[in-house]
């Protein structure tokens, strides 16, 4: 499998979702630049939606990008993020080469399924060093539309500049496998 940029794997899901959705789409991205400007996510909206789920503070000039079309509860992944970051960080930090350095995102282990704002996209982030001080990742996604993409990999991209900032040896982002189980066009 190729290693393609953010933007291709957008572009792909993009072209494959206009004839209808596809099931296990997988995908291997290079996260050296995992900004995809669209235009229903600017720079200045991705980094808004970032910070929140990073669990920072947010301006209100920020809180007014946030909608249910870029995601709504779904796309709501900031409950314990802090903690569970400096969790990879110490993992990583004490065992270089762990394969337990993971985030899960769903809080609810018996959700409702009648709950948008329970079933969660995204599931978990997986995370490891390579000798070469790159930091990889493997990405599990319970669906995905296509259409807030941009959105979900500025995410996980900032995820991993947060745990690459907070070990010693300030890894590289390396590259990062995608799955998810579905891949659709929009939210409907």
């Amino acid at each position: 499998m190729p290693v393609i940029s953010c933007r291709q794997a957008w572009e792909n899901m993009t072209e494959a979702t206009s004839k209808g959705s596809v099931r296990n789409y997988t995908q291997e991205l290079d996260m050296s630049d995992f900004l995809v400007e669209t235009e229903l996510f600017s720079k200045p909206v991705l980094e808004a939606y970032s910070a929140w789920n990073l669990e920072r503070e947010i301006t209100d000039s920020q809180a007014q990008y946030f909608s249910d079309l870029r995601g709504g509860g779904q796309g709501d992944y900031r409950t314990g993020m802090t903690a569970k970051i400096h969790n990879v960080i110490d993992c990583l930090t004490q065992y270089p080469q762990s394969k337990r350095a993971i985030i899960t995102i769903s809080n609810f282990p018996d959700h409702n399924h009648q709950s948008d704002d329970q079933a969660k996209c995204l599931r978990e982030i997986h995370l490891a060093l390579t000798e070469k001080n790159e930091l990889i990742g493997t990405v599990f996604f319970r669906a995905q539309a296509s259409l807030i993409f941009p959105k979900n990999i500025h995410f996980i991209g900032s995820v991993m500049t947060e745990v690459a900032n907070g070990l010693a040896s300030k890894p590289t982002l390396g590259n990062l496998f995608y799955l998810a189980t579905i891949l659709v066009s929009d939210r409907s």
